[in-house]
């Protein structure tokens, strides 16, 4: 009797076993999946990680900035000068008429190019960043583990269990 009851209670758990065919084991599954999420959030992390930028790559983000506030300042500039010297503001206008049309398209598409490649360099950027962010929430969330042990020592801190109370 002593065997049989150790045979279905002892380590080699008869029942254990054969549940554990058909039942996955709840507790080895969350940490399958913690395991996994936390490597996921660290191959995006690096594949985002990017060296600091030189010198040169410094000046050219300095030159791709100056356009649009150009564009801006020069059209404000524009109504400034038509109000303060309206004929010359006249001549440069009629200037502008004798553009040809073609070259008017050629200069749209430019610009649409630059902004477009403008716009999605920065939405690249602010993916790189979320990345980094989400890569650094393991260790945030060891952080917080760390203090709120701490802060079960010290149970006699009035504004630790506030804080603790405010958490939920």
């Amino acid at each position: 009797m002593r065997g049989l009851w150790q045979l279905l209670t002892g380590r080699s758990n008869i029942i254990t076993t054969t549940a554990g065919a058909f039942i996955e084991n709840a507790e080895a599954a969350s940490k399958r999946e913690a395991e996994g999420k936390a490597q996921a959030r660290r191959q995006f992390g690096e594949e985002f990680s990017q060296p600091r930028q030189g010198t040169f790559d410094r000046a050219i983000d300095g030159l791709n900035r100056l356009p649009r506030p150009m564009l801006a300042f020069g059209t404000i500039g524009l109504f400034i000068m038509a109000m303060v010297d309206p004929v010359w503001f006249a001549g440069r206008m009629q200037g502008i008429a004798l553009v040809p049309e073609p070259l008017w398209w050629l200069m749209g598409a430019i610009v649409s190019f630059y902004f477009g490649a403008r716009h999605q360099a920065k939405a690249q950027d602010f993916r790189r960043s979320v990345a980094e962010t989400a890569a650094e929430a393991g260790a945030v969330d060891a952080r917080v583990k760390a203090l709120d042990a701490l802060g079960s020592d010290a149970s006699d801190n009035r504004a630790l269990d506030d804080w603790r109370a405010a958490r939920g």
